[in-house]
């Protein structure tokens, strides 16, 4: 693209101080024009030349920092030599390379929430673009963004985001894809939407700090819990996180996990990278699978075949999830921890019997009274519903299955009280034990229930009844 055909697209257009569409219109079609310049590269036969130029715009799309950079230095050759350095760009990028580049190669007018490149997105957790318009979670209420990204932008950004992530097929009108700093990209296309109206939902995790503290700080949980959840783990509890989608299910059982002894051997099981235990508990021997569906079902007999110290299932939503945490915990593994889209302690147990009985059959009764003998805790969290940036523990129940008479029981041990915005605890405790630590839980739910008493009483649930 000579100097000579930049100049005169610059001058037929006009101005670049002309205030009004020109501006945009003049910004896309250079961003146009780069794109070309770079894509005369292809025309380079040596295979090996663009297999890695391929590599490099892929890795370059999803975020990672040397091909961005090498992007944007090659977007600032280009503007310079054709003499546009004053070009007018959208005023929610960094400069105008930023902005080229996220035009060219990234994406586009969400790019300062996915970095954090304003302060208005740094607190904000989730963003989704529904057409052309961008709302963004801001202060817990959804705020409809000022920019706009067109059906061919659209396009362009969904087959970007599909060409970084080969094994997702284009054909679908569902997928789900990641930035490399951990944003999750789900996409909703095709005949799954309605016309123009193409649905891209992003979520990204805020708290860099996995601490109990930190929580307390967030009033997630009171500060007399941390203490009491640090006995729960040395006492090697089975536990679950349980609550609907953004209620902090994952942040929780991050924090949880980070004060697991690190010298114990891990597998953590998941449906997608989302949290990388490599980097957040370095020195613990965690294995990591990224498996779901009939990738995860074939593994399943190597999994529990394992000699690991404990298990950490994360999303579990199906039969086949409910099914393997059972098995694992059957087996008297300890210290296994997973998350479920359910926030009722109540309703969880004959959810995932119900399951794991329509995939594999069995009898409810069973499964049910499983579930209570194998999992001890559940922590209910929500989203706070006038500030849904918030989230917030309301619960801690205790299964129990009492072997002797065939009976179940659900025990509150810690309820958040709407009324009086704060936590009563019950000093009841069916998981009974002489260790010194789970005496010590005890004592300090003892005290905690006199400062603060919850009166409600264990509950058998209707759906477990001794006819089966």
């Amino acid at each position: 693209m000579s100097e000579f055909y930049i100049d005169q697209y610059l001058l037929n257009i006009g101005n670049i101080s002309i205030e009004g569409g020109l501006k945009q219109e003049k910004f896309e079609k250079v961003c146009e024009l780069v794109r070309e310049k770079l894509d005369d590269e292809w025309g380079i036969t040596d295979d090996k030349y663009k297999d890695n130029k391929l590599e490099r715009e892929k890795r370059a799309i999803i975020g990672y920092e040397k091909e961005t950079k090498y992007y944007k230095e090659k977007i600032r050759e280009i503007i310079i030599r054709w003499k546009i350095t004053d070009l007018w760009y959208p005023p929610w990028h960094i400069d105008l390379y930023d902005a080229i580049f996220h035009e060219v190669f990234g994406i586009s007018g969400l790019a300062p929430w996915a970095y954090d490149t304003l302060d208005k997105y740094k607190n904000s957790s989730s963003a989704k673009l529904i057409g052309d318009k961008l709302y963004c979670l801001i202060g817990g209420k959804t705020e409809l963004q000022p920019q706009r990204i067109g059906k061919r932008r659209r396009k362009q950004l969904m087959r970007s985001l599909l060409l970084a992530t080969p094994f997702e097929n284009t054909n679908k009108g569902f997928h789900e894809v990641y930035l490399h700093n951990g944003i999750r990209i789900t996409i909703y296309s095709g005949e799954k939407t309605k016309e123009n109206e193409e649905i891209i939902v992003f979520r990204k995790y805020l708290i860099k700090r996995m601490s109990f503290e930190n929580m307390v700080e967030l009033n997630t949980i009171p500060k007399e819990a941390v203490e009491i959840f640090r006995l729960m783990i040395k006492i090697g509890y089975n536990v679950l996180f349980a609550g609907p989608v953004r209620s902090g299910k994952t942040t929780f059982l991050q924090s949880w996990q980070m004060n697991e002894d690190s010298n114990l051997e891990g597998l953590v099981i998941a449906t997608d990278p989302e949290t990388p235990w490599h980097k957040l508990m370095p020195d613990a021997p965690i294995m990591q699978l990224i498996a779901d569906g009939n990738e995860l079902e074939m593994i399943t007999k190597s999994i529990l075949r394992g000699d690991n110290d404990y298990v950490v299932l994360e999303e579990m939503r199906d039969g086949l999830a409910y099914n393997i945490a059972l098995e694992i915990t059957s087996s008297g593994t300890k210290r296994c921890k997973a998350t479920i889209h359910d926030n009722d302690a109540y309703n969880i147990p004959l959810k995932m019997a119900s399951k794991i009985k329509s995939k594999y059959g069995g009898n409810i009764k069973d499964l049910v009274g499983q579930v209570f003998m194998n999992f001890d805790i559940v922590i209910e969290l929500i989203q706070v519903p006038d500030n849904r940036s918030q989230k917030r523990m309301i619960g801690i129940k205790e299964y129990y299955y009492d072997v002797v008479n065939d009976q179940v029981y659900i025990n509150p041990i810690c309820k958040y009280d709407m009324k009086s915005e704060k936590w009563i605890w019950n000093d009841k405790l069916y998981n009974d034990g002489c260790d010194r630590d789970t005496i010590e839980l005890k004592k300090r739910l003892g005290k905690l229930y006199n400062e603060r008493p919850l009166e409600d009483k264990a509950l058998v649930p209707g759906y477990y009844r001794s006819d089966g």
